[in-house]
């Protein structure tokens, strides 16, 4: 599935309304009309914008694209608007689908423009310039502050779910379902845009979510090292990581040996001896059992 934003004069916006009148759905917040034909999802935005969505929008896009405004270029797939850090951006980001032990997090938060200095002055950034401990210190300031959706899959839910959905899919779904929690919770409040860290592009991401019940009704983004575009993706990344960590320092202690994040050798030494001292049905309550990690450890047994 694809999408594209053009910028038209708000004195056509009756009369696209009056075009796609008998396909008319409900108009998401800040909206000022919204239909879906079989080919295409149409959103006019109170601020001009017209949102097209869908696998065959390129004759509805033409249709309109005469009324653009002038000096406003289509934007693509993957083009941010101009000025977009100081925008209000949903932001999302996961944390735990490379590490063989412990849970697959995704998060996302909100940022309002007016809360972006308030994050700069916490050292909120990429979460890869942080450290562990910096993270620890300010998450619980950004979770008073923010508004965010939290979702935890745990290595047992993660073993029950994974045959029937390979990993990217398993992020998209999540990804679309913390977000869309999200904006429905903030259905007052002016949101200009959402972003994802982005892990596939963007017509696949919508493709694995085409069938979900709740999907955002915002003009959606994704692009690589989104923490560097907008701080609502570092916050939803840095609370993630915190999350995680957490998780495994919890399971280390009620195991009494330390789980390691990531997936190299020392994780199998790790499961390994989880394997010895409990059995390998452990590994189940605590790993990724489908990575290589696994036959690994047995093998080391």
């Amino acid at each position: 599935m694809s999408s594209t934003t053009i910028q038209i004069s708000k004195n056509k916006f009756k009369e696209i309304k009056k075009y796609y009148q008998n396909y008319e759905i409900k108009t998401p917040p800040h909206a000022f009309f919204a239909a879906k034909t079989n080919n295409c999802r149409i959103t006019i935005y109170n601020s001009g914008k017209v949102l097209f969505q869908g696998n065959n929008i390129e004759k509805e896009v033409i249709k309109w694209q005469q009324c653009q405004t002038p000096n406003q270029p289509t934007l693509q797939e993957n083009q941010l608007p101009n000025n977009f850090y100081n925008l209000n951006v949903i932001g999302s980001d996961e944390v735990g689908n490379g590490s063989y032990f412990g849970p697959l997090i995704v998060c996302a938060t909100f940022v309002a423009k007016e809360n972006i200095d308030l994050l700069n002055k916490l050292g909120v950034k990429d979460s890869k310039m942080l450290t562990d401990e910096k993270m620890k210190k300010i998450t619980p300031k950004l979770k008073e502050i923010l508004p965010y959706k939290l979702l935890t899959v745990t290595p047992e839910k993660y073993n029950e779910v994974q045959p029937m959905y390979n990993a990217v899919k398993m992020k998209a779904v999540l990804h679309n379902q913390a977000l869309s929690l999200l904006e429905k919770e903030l259905t007052s409040t002016k949101i200009d845009a959402i972003l994802i860290d982005q892990f596939t592009p963007i017509d696949k991401y919508q493709n694995y979510i085409k069938d979900e019940n709740l999907q955002t009704m915002t003009p959606l983004y994704t692009i690589t090292k989104g923490e560097q575009y907008h701080l609502a993706v570092a916050a939803a990344s840095i609370i993630a990581r915190v999350t995680f960590l957490n998780w495994l320092e919890d399971a280390s202690n009620k195991l009494g040996v330390s789980l390691p994040s990531g997936a190299g050798h020392n994780v199998d030494l790790v499961a390994a001896d989880l394997i010895n001292k409990y059995g390998k049905n452990i590994l189940k309550t605590v790993a990724k059992l489908h990575f290589a990690n696994t036959k690994k450890a047995l093998n080391l047994i």
